[in-house]
Protein backbone atom coordinates (compact mmCIF):
# COMPACT_ATOMS: atom_id res chain seq x y z
CA UNK A 1 0.00 0.00 0.00
CA UNK A 2 2.74 2.75 0.90
CA UNK A 3 4.46 1.64 -2.47
CA UNK A 4 1.18 2.48 -4.23
CA UNK A 5 1.40 5.85 -2.97
CA UNK A 6 4.40 6.67 -3.82
CA UNK A 7 4.41 5.85 -6.87
CA UNK A 8 0.56 7.49 -7.21
CA UNK A 9 2.77 10.84 -5.93
CA UNK A 10 5.68 10.03 -8.60
CA UNK A 11 3.16 9.56 -10.85
CA UNK A 12 1.80 13.05 -10.21
CA UNK A 13 5.17 15.17 -10.07
CA UNK A 14 6.07 13.59 -13.74
CA UNK A 15 3.08 14.86 -15.24
CA UNK A 16 3.10 18.06 -13.87
CA UNK A 17 6.29 18.28 -14.76
CA UNK A 18 5.54 17.38 -18.42
CA UNK A 19 2.46 19.90 -18.28
CA UNK A 20 4.89 22.63 -17.65
CA UNK A 21 7.68 21.76 -19.90
CA UNK A 22 4.92 21.22 -23.12
CA UNK A 23 3.77 24.75 -22.30
CA UNK A 24 6.90 26.18 -22.08
CA UNK A 25 7.95 24.10 -25.50
CA UNK A 26 4.27 25.59 -27.29
CA UNK A 27 4.90 29.50 -26.20
CA UNK A 28 8.91 29.11 -27.82
CA UNK A 29 7.83 28.48 -30.80
CA UNK A 30 5.12 30.97 -31.21
CA UNK A 31 5.77 33.42 -34.33
CA UNK A 32 8.00 36.89 -33.22
CA UNK A 33 6.13 39.70 -34.12
CA UNK A 34 8.60 42.82 -35.74
CA UNK A 35 9.86 45.72 -33.28
CA UNK A 36 9.22 47.82 -36.53
CA UNK A 37 6.54 46.31 -38.95
CA UNK A 38 6.19 49.36 -41.36
CA UNK A 39 10.19 48.80 -41.71
CA UNK A 40 9.78 45.21 -41.94
CA UNK A 41 7.09 45.61 -44.99
CA UNK A 42 9.28 47.70 -46.69
CA UNK A 43 12.52 45.46 -46.25
CA UNK A 44 10.34 42.75 -47.74
CA UNK A 45 8.97 44.83 -50.40
CA UNK A 46 12.71 45.13 -51.62
CA UNK A 47 13.44 41.57 -50.98
CA UNK A 48 10.18 41.05 -53.47
CA UNK A 49 11.99 43.43 -55.96
CA UNK A 50 15.43 41.88 -56.24
CA UNK A 51 13.56 38.45 -56.61
CA UNK A 52 11.35 39.98 -59.43
CA UNK A 53 14.27 41.85 -61.34
CA UNK A 54 16.19 38.03 -61.06
CA UNK A 55 13.46 36.21 -62.52
CA UNK A 56 12.29 38.90 -65.25
CA UNK A 57 16.21 38.48 -65.98
CA UNK A 58 16.02 34.71 -66.24
CA UNK A 59 12.94 34.74 -68.07
CA UNK A 60 13.92 37.32 -70.64
CA UNK A 61 10.75 39.36 -70.20
CA UNK A 62 12.12 42.93 -71.37
CA UNK A 63 8.67 44.43 -69.91
CA UNK A 64 8.93 43.01 -66.48
CA UNK A 65 12.54 44.37 -66.47
CA UNK A 66 11.67 47.54 -67.31
CA UNK A 67 8.63 48.15 -64.94
CA UNK A 68 11.21 47.86 -61.65
CA UNK A 69 13.60 50.74 -63.31
CA UNK A 70 13.16 54.77 -62.37
CA UNK A 71 12.88 56.66 -65.61
CA UNK A 72 16.27 57.57 -65.12
CA UNK A 73 18.91 58.36 -68.40
CA UNK A 74 21.30 56.25 -66.48
CA UNK A 75 19.53 53.32 -66.70
CA UNK A 76 18.35 53.35 -70.39
CA UNK A 77 22.08 52.44 -71.34
CA UNK A 78 21.44 49.21 -68.27
CA UNK A 79 18.19 48.70 -70.03
CA UNK A 80 19.06 48.34 -73.67
CA UNK A 81 22.56 46.13 -72.59
CA UNK A 82 19.80 43.74 -70.92
CA UNK A 83 17.63 43.60 -73.67
CA UNK A 84 20.71 42.57 -75.93
CA UNK A 85 21.26 39.52 -73.63
CA UNK A 86 18.23 38.62 -74.27
CA UNK A 87 18.70 38.41 -77.87
CA UNK A 88 22.10 36.63 -77.54
CA UNK A 89 20.75 34.29 -75.36
CA UNK A 90 18.73 30.93 -75.76
CA UNK A 91 18.48 30.57 -71.53
CA UNK A 92 19.84 32.65 -68.85
CA UNK A 93 20.30 31.34 -65.57
CA UNK A 94 21.08 33.13 -62.31
CA UNK A 95 21.01 33.33 -58.80
CA UNK A 96 21.24 36.85 -56.82
CA UNK A 97 21.87 36.65 -53.38
CA UNK A 98 21.44 39.51 -50.52
CA UNK A 99 24.46 39.87 -48.61
CA UNK A 100 23.54 43.23 -47.20
CA UNK A 101 20.96 45.73 -47.46
CA UNK A 102 21.08 49.34 -45.90
CA UNK A 103 18.23 51.56 -45.85
CA UNK A 104 18.75 55.39 -45.63
CA UNK A 105 15.43 57.38 -45.75
CA UNK A 106 14.47 57.16 -49.35
CA UNK A 107 17.72 55.40 -50.66
CA UNK A 108 17.92 51.52 -50.56
CA UNK A 109 21.69 49.87 -51.21
CA UNK A 110 21.22 46.38 -51.77
CA UNK A 111 24.56 44.31 -52.07
CA UNK A 112 24.46 41.42 -53.55
CA UNK A 113 26.45 38.43 -55.31
CA UNK A 114 25.84 36.35 -58.21
CA UNK A 115 26.58 33.46 -60.38
CA UNK A 116 24.81 33.14 -63.37
CA UNK A 117 25.11 30.48 -66.72
CA UNK A 118 24.39 31.66 -69.94
CA UNK A 119 23.85 29.37 -73.15
CA UNK A 120 23.74 30.80 -76.50
CA UNK A 121 21.63 27.27 -78.11
CA UNK A 122 19.03 25.79 -76.11
CA UNK A 123 21.83 22.69 -76.39
CA UNK A 124 25.59 24.68 -77.21
CA UNK A 125 28.06 25.25 -74.80
CA UNK A 126 27.31 27.53 -72.12
CA UNK A 127 29.03 30.22 -69.93
CA UNK A 128 29.38 30.87 -66.12
CA UNK A 129 30.09 33.90 -64.37
CA UNK A 130 29.79 35.11 -61.57
CA UNK A 131 30.47 38.90 -59.18
CA UNK A 132 29.76 41.06 -56.37
CA UNK A 133 27.65 44.32 -56.86
CA UNK A 134 25.09 47.12 -55.48
CA UNK A 135 21.47 47.56 -56.75
CA UNK A 136 20.55 50.91 -55.80
CA UNK A 137 16.42 51.06 -54.88
CA UNK A 138 14.80 54.12 -53.90
CA UNK A 139 10.90 53.93 -52.38
CA UNK A 140 8.91 53.69 -49.68
CA UNK A 141 5.68 51.77 -50.94
CA UNK A 142 6.56 51.03 -54.76
CA UNK A 143 10.27 49.86 -54.91
CA UNK A 144 12.05 51.03 -58.33
CA UNK A 145 15.94 50.68 -59.35
CA UNK A 146 17.58 53.81 -59.53
CA UNK A 147 21.30 52.67 -59.95
CA UNK A 148 23.42 49.91 -60.68
CA UNK A 149 26.86 49.92 -59.24
CA UNK A 150 29.94 47.02 -59.79
CA UNK A 151 30.35 43.80 -60.97
CA UNK A 152 26.60 43.20 -61.48
CA UNK A 153 25.47 40.26 -64.46
CA UNK A 154 22.53 42.79 -66.29
CA UNK A 155 24.05 43.28 -69.75
CA UNK A 156 26.73 40.24 -69.56
CA UNK A 157 27.31 40.22 -73.35
CA UNK A 158 29.51 43.82 -72.99
CA UNK A 159 31.97 42.33 -70.48
CA UNK A 160 35.21 42.74 -71.27
CA UNK A 161 36.48 38.98 -70.47
CA UNK A 162 33.05 37.33 -71.19
CA UNK A 163 33.43 35.34 -74.48
CA UNK A 164 31.73 36.28 -77.50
Amino acid sequence: MILLRSWNNHFWVILITFSVLFSLAGTGCSKKVPKYPEDHARFQRVVQAIKTLETAYVNQDASAFQELLLPLENLDLLEANVREDFATFATIQLDLTIDRMVIDGDRISAFVSWQGNWERTPKGASTQANGQGVLLWSGNQVILLRRTEGDLPFGITHRPNFPS
